[in-house]
């Protein structure tokens, strides 16, 4: 396919599409209703769909029966992390093994239009961005992911976190799971502006910011304080009115949504003619820029922040604009500081 269709290369190799990126229309006011309803399938296909029939297939076939929940033990736990292990591997593979292993579309659509592969980095473990990433996902990601839904799940289990039923409750489960991907968006803006604060960035955030050029495996290669903070978006269901079923959404949005914003294309070829959307251009610019985009692109919290890039070079400017009205200020902070110094 021509990806020169739907963006440019720059001299470096580098792609980028025409369009910047735009919110979605659900928090722009006035609220326009047409757009809203144009835009609700992009909301459901096929990620968020995906995430959650994972979720369900999970209660269905993988998750032990409640009394066996009940007590936490060896057999069950080490079964759950085994799926979880299973499924990330398939999952984030397939899309390594397409991409990254096979390039079976090259470097069309490649943000960055080289691969992790083509360069050597200290910064990682064995020198190699992948090695690290995978060890990085398997040791620590997929650990405390599944620690935190074991809590979850003995917790409904025992009867500490809200359980409605389906049948019971239909309308205000269906609107928890409706609200799934903005829970999310507003716990990983929260917590990725704690994250990039100067001591954190240092000493935990940075670790998942070495992969300036991410791939499929940088999704979760975090360090561990970050993946408890980024896994924890599940503990909001230990007061909503809610449902384990759900809840395994959450965490699966969490977990294997955090791909489609790593994956380092900007759309995936499937088959001749078909290319779906990976939206992750905003946060690219994220691990572009260090300072921009700390949300996606669903709430406007960015915007409303003053941290918004969307990828045009009026968004270039605002963002220098700022860098410099902050250097400007860190100057003028020095400035002062040097003064009261002499005059002691």
């Amino acid at each position: 396919m021509d990806d020169e269709k739907y963006g440019k290369r720059d001299k470096r190799g580098d792609w980028a599409p025409y369009n910047p990126v735009v919110y979605a229309p659900l928090f722009q006011f006035p609220t326009r209703i047409v757009a809203i309803l144009k835009w609700l399938p992009h909301y459901f296909f096929p990620w968020n769909l995906t995430f959650a029939a994972s979720a369900v297939a999970y209660w269905a076939w993988v998750i032990p029966a409640t009394e066996s929940m009940q007590t936490i033990r060896i057999g069950w736990v080490g079964g759950l992390y085994f799926v979880n292990a299973v499924c990330v591997f398939l999952f984030y593979g397939a899309f390594e093994l397409h991409l990254y292993v096979l390039k079976r579309q090259k470097n069309r659509f490649k943000y960055n239009g080289k691969f992790p592969s083509d360069q050597k980095n200290k910064a990682f473990w064995f020198e190699n961005q992948n090695r690290d990433n995978i060890l990085r996902t398997f040791l620590s990601g997929v650990s405390i992911w599944t620690a935190i839904e074991v809590a979850m799940l003995w917790a409904y289990a025992n009867g500490y976190a809200p359980w409605l039923g389906f049948t019971q409750h239909p309308w205000t489960l269906a609107i928890v799971a409706l609200v799934v991907p903005i829970i999310h968006e507003f716990h990983f803006f929260c917590v990725h502006r704690l994250i990039h604060t100067p001591l954190l960035y240092k000493w935990v955030h940075s670790v998942h910011h070495n992969s300036v050029n991410p791939s499929p495996w940088s999704s979760l290669s975090m360090h561990p304080i970050e993946h408890l903070l980024y896994f924890g978006t599940a503990f909001y269901h230990l007061i909503l009115p809610s449902n384990p079923v759900i809840m395994l959404y959450q965490l699966h949005y969490a977990g294997f949504g955090a791909i489609p914003g790593h994956v380092g294309f900007d759309k995936v070829e499937v088959g001749k003619e078909t290319l779906v959307d990976s939206h992750a251009y905003a946060h690219y610019l994220h691990h572009k820029y260090f300072e921009v985009n700390y949300g996606d692109a669903l709430i406007p919290l960015d915007k409303w922040f003053g941290t918004w890039h969307d990828g045009s070079q009026e968004g270039d400017a605002r963002m220098q604009d700022r860098y410099r009205k902050r250097k400007a200020k860190l100057a003028a902070q020095k400035a002062r500081s040097s003064v009261g110094e002499a005059a002691e």
